[in-house]
């Protein structure tokens, strides 16, 4: 088989093209930029672009599939030498569930918790020794791809992210995976740039749901209201099995779960992560993993690339950085450290850095989703603001929006002055973003903080 990636160094693109690559396929790619990681595991696979750029030259009528990334414009010459020549035109989505139709399909959905979840499940599967295909939607210790494709494996486990397919395909790349078993983890408005209201961003879960196989099953996290009236819409259809938080108490060294008359210790810590161990649970389940055999395997699971994740670590002081930045997992993040930590001060700190969080009518999404922290700090970029090409807004707005007393700052040198500034001694800080705070290296500045403890 011959495969030609259009815009090959995106984050999902080039594991996928890496996974091909391995199943042995002939891999193709082009992109007009490739940033690190991408560029050195493309390299390492021996299937990195000779030429950055764009090359119609490379699109011959050979090619068993073209596939599109997000990142390439409609009027790509790429893809419209693929049009021309009729090839098979497939997005990232498509690709996967061709791959993966003769599978049992495990979606995992929500606005919230996905990687989490799959991280979970794929734990579990790795300690039972499971034969399963993947796709999740973060790097992972211990795999050094994201995607993993086979002839062999019965299963294929994949992240369901509700955000666009392709440039010619907008449909939410959930739509398209068809799951035999999937779960819904929760509904907060997300992506408004493309679903314009709440009401549309759940109909998108709705038809989710619609794409389960017949006599599929649909998990879902009963707690969470909208979540819930789905479950709960398509008992009828579907085989629906709820699920919630489980009896649970705050250990030192994380936590420890009552589950039919045993006792589990984890090195996880917060609800809102125990509900979604929950929820991988009875995924597994339909791998034939026990729920023993789950739950035991979830004592050496320390968490989710990029989720809640320790830089840190000393008698006087912690640093976590968290990939949170919508409403809803900065509050359970926030929520979820003070809990652990009661006997500390938390200091949590983000960053509005995605379109929707800093479009102005979004941000009264955000009042009191910090309020668990003993002090909070928020912080944006003008100079992003701009290149979103959203209408400016100030440090007061984002003050009112988040209500309390929260410290806004719009330059990185302002943010870290603060940090330096304050005396570390008995308390946790935690750094929240999908970004970096333009620049600032977590692992220095925990390393800085630690080291003026007095």
């Amino acid at each position: 088989m011959r495969v030609h990636f259009i815009a090959i160094g995106g984050s999902a693109m080039h594991n996928l093209a890496i996974a091909l690559s391995r199943k042995g396929y002939i891999v193709t790619g082009s992109d007009d930029e490739i940033f690190e990681p991408s560029a050195t595991r493309l390299k390492n696979q021996n299937i990195y672009p000779q030429n950055i750029g764009w090359d119609e030259s490379k699109i011959t009528k050979d090619l068993d599939a073209v596939i599109l990334g997000m990142h390439a414009r409609l009027d790509n010459p790429e893809l419209l030498k693929a049009k021309e020549l009729n090839l098979p035109i497939y997005s990232y989505p498509e690709y996967l569930y061709e791959q993966s139709k003769s599978k049992i399909r495990i979606v995992i959905g929500g606005s919230h918790g996905k990687t989490t979840i799959t991280s979970m499940l794929l734990h579990a599967v790795k300690e039972m020794k499971i034969d399963a295909d993947y796709m999740v939607g973060a790097q992972l210790e211990g795999y050094d791809c994201m995607v993993k494709l086979s002839n062999t494996a019965p299963f294929m486990i994949i992240e369901g992210d509700e955000y666009l397919s392709s440039p010619i395909d907008r449909r939410p790349k959930f739509h398209l995976y068809k799951p035999n078993i999937a779960l819904i983890s929760g509904i907060a408005w997300d992506h408004i740039n493309v679903f314009p209201t709440f009401d549309n961003y759940i109909d998108q879960f709705k038809i989710f749901c619609e794409c389960i196989e017949k006599n599929g099953k649909l998990i879902y996290n009963k707690l969470d209201q909208e979540v819930k009236k789905i479950g709960e819409n398509y008992s009828k259809s579907l085989k629906t099995i709820p699920y919630e938080i489980p009896d649970y108490k705050v250990t030192n060294s994380g936590t420890v779960i009552n589950f039919n008359k045993n006792t589990y210790s984890l090195k996880i810590f917060g609800s809102h992560n125990l509900q979604n161990m929950i929820g991988a649970m009875y995924l597994a389940n339909e791998m034939g993993i026990s729920n023993h055999e789950f739950l035991t395997a979830m004592s050496t699971f320390t968490g989710a690339g990029k989720r809640l994740q320790k830089v840190v670590e000393s008698e006087d002081f912690v640093m976590f950085k968290d990939f949170a930045h919508s409403p809803s997992k900065l509050l359970a993040t926030t929520k979820a450290v003070k809990e652990q930590y009661q006997e500390k001060e938390v200091i949590a700190c983000m960053e509005l850095h995605t379109f929707s969080s800093l479009k102005k009518e979004f941000l009264p999404h955000y009042e009191n989703t910090m309020s668990q922290a003993d002090e909070a700090i928020v912080y944006f970029s003008p100079d992003v603001v701009l290149h979103k090409k959203l209408e400016p807004i100030s440090i007061e707005q984002v003050k009112n929006a988040f209500g309390g007393n929260v410290n806004v700052f719009n330059k990185t040198e302002d943010v870290l002055q603060f940090l330096r500034n304050k005396e570390w001694k008995n308390k946790v800080l935690l750094m929240m973003s999908s970004g970096t705070f333009d620049g600032i290296n977590y692992e220095e500045l925990g390393v800085e903080i630690t080291q003026n403890i007095k």
